[in-house]
């Protein structure tokens, strides 16, 4: 397989993001993440353009990387001034970095617009700026940014460009579609005739995605001669984003025959995605390819009974190779084939032909019909599936449930109150709780009521909270679902209550959340 050596700039380019900003210790948490990978370049910043950066590269000078070359990243010098004396440059030295990535203009318009100089002058830049830094590190890789508009614009002058980074000793030329205005079809033909100009030059690509075009974009570059990609992990950049390696390495790698990452660490591209995604504080899209959560989803029946015969029905790939995992979700598409594959999941083994699997599917699509949605709501999902098979104890009963939310003209915030009558057996319990809202008062006087009986409850922590409006037509009237996620630090889970009382909506969805800990819990003593 034919290596092509992956460059990622999530700690540079992806933190340009809008809503991104990683701390120093996110930086390092991240580089080292990526390195375990088996990704070959990462850039870490700009060091000299702010604190956070320069810091970031002393700290990496005791850094002993398992696979990575550590890039620093900067510009050409300024017009006017010798790269002796400009001082980002030194600064680039001075990180200690044995890579250095440096961009400078390869579209005319950029030139005479935005640096206010000559085309002569801008090509010494180039030329002059590489070769001062060639004899200082191992390795220069010069980003001709916004070259395939300025090829479009000046073929000529673009390479030109390029041969003066060349002949200053840049190791690579990489080409940059800058503003992601350019189309899979003309970045192949563009790349080709970089390609032919310079058939034994060391080749790049680095995409935006502002066409959605990135990866496609980046994957044409490869076939036409690049074998350096850029990108960032889950796309994320400024902007619309770059090109996802997340897609790019297992296409490489997968279909197109290349070597991108050290075959037995692509299983670990879901993790990393995921990771990234924590670190950035940016949700990961459900439908994300490869590495969302509804990547190897099927939701209809038809779909779910073909994957059960044979997965490459409808998946294109075995999700373990990246690994993810198939999820095979509920709704009123379902088929038997789809509470078949969630039973089995569960541990349930039930005739295919038993007529109580019918029964569960019908009640399933009443539910939905009223306005639940099992897909986000999985453990009040295994909770009914368990109760129809009688398979979950009654850990408490209601009695009565009441909210109070009294606010004076005195008052700042309005107050909740909830009081709960219930049986744990033959007990009776009677308890009551402020909250700030009916929802938190209603969930302290339930825990308040069980947690003498269930001390485990304890570690339960509620973590989001929200509502949908089901039939909007009706207005006040209409229903609502509630869905509430929950975690007890090891796990986590969503369980979900409609009604057109949204205090009862969520009762009910607190009451499974509360249930399902206690019934997954026992679950486990017993396996134990």
């Amino acid at each position: 397989m034919e290596k092509v050596f992956i460059y990622d700039t999530t700690l540079r380019d992806g933190s340009q993001a809008e809503g991104v900003n990683f701390s120093l210790e996110d930086k390092l948490r991240i580089l080292q993440k990526l390195d375990e990978f088996g990704i070959d370049y990462i850039e870490g910043g700009w060091p000299g353009a702010n604190p956070k950066d320069t810091i970031f590269f002393e700290r990496l000078k005791k850094y002993k990387p398992i696979h990575a070359k550590i890039v620093a990243f900067g510009s050409t010098r300024r017009p006017g001034k010798r790269a002796e004396e400009d001082p980002q440059l030194e600064n680039l030295i001075k990180s200690g970095a044995k890579v250095i990535t440096i961009f400078g203009k390869s579209w005319d318009f950029h030139v005479l617009e935005a640096l206010k100089t000559t085309l002569e002058e801008n090509l010494s830049m180039v030329y002059e700026s590489v070769s001062f830094l060639k004899k200082h590190v191992e390795e220069v890789i010069f980003d001709a940014e916004h070259f395939f508009d300025g090829y479009k614009n000046n073929p000529q002058y673009a390479l030109e460009v390029l041969r003066s980074a060349l002949e200053g000793g840049a190791d690579w030329i990489v080409l940059c579609d800058t503003n992601g205005g350019s189309l899979p079809h003309e970045v192949y033909e563009i790349t080709k005739k970089v390609k032919e100009a310079f058939p034994e030059v060391n080749i790049g690509i680095h995409a935006h995605n502002d066409s959605d075009t990135a990866v496609a974009n980046s994957l044409m570059a490869i076939l036409a001669g690049a074998r350096q990609v850029h990108g960032t992990i889950n796309g994320i950049g400024e902007r619309t984003g770059n090109a996802n390696l997340c897609s790019i390495i297992p296409n490489l790698q997968l279909k197109m025959g290349y070597r991108a990452v050290p075959e037995e660490n692509l299983k670990k591209l879901t993790e990393l995605s995921h990771f990234v995604s924590e670190m950035s504080n940016m949700p990961l899209p459900k439908n994300m390819p490869y590495v969302g959560e509804s990547a190897f989803a099927h939701k209809a029946g038809v779909h779910a009974s073909a994957v059960m015969k044979h997965a490459g029905t409808y998946e294109h790939i075995d999700p373990a190779l990246v690994g993810n995992k198939r999820k095979v979700t509920v709704s009123d598409l379902s088929g038997r084939s789809n509470i078949l594959y969630k039973l089995r999941e569960m541990g349930i083994e039930v005739d295919e032909k038993s007529p109580e699997v019918l029964k569960l599917l019908e009640r399933i699509k009443e539910l939905e019909k009223e306005g639940y949605h099992f897909e986000a709501a999985e453990a009040s999902f295994e909770l009914l599936c368990k109760r129809h098979f009688g398979l979950v104890r009654d850990y408490f009963t209601l009695d009565a449930y009441r909210v109070l939310i009294a606010k004076r003209s005195t008052d700042n915030l309005p107050v909740s109150e909830a009081t709960v009558r219930l049986f744990v057996g033959d007990v009776k319990q009677h308890t009551a709780a402020l909250g700030n809202g009916p929802v938190s008062a209603l969930d302290r006087a339930l825990r308040k009521a069980l947690e003498e009986f269930y001390p485990n409850l304890k570690e339960v922590q509620l973590i989001d909270y929200k509502v949908r409006i089901v039939n909007e037509s009706e207005g006040t009237g209409a229903k609502v679902r509630v869905l509430i996620e929950s975690t007890d630090g090891n796990r986590r889970w969503g369980t979900v209550g409609v009604s057109e009382n949204i205090i009862e909506a969520s009762w009910i969805a607190l009451a499974d959340s509360l249930i399902y800990k206690l019934h997954k819990d026992e679950e486990e003593m017993e396996s134990n």
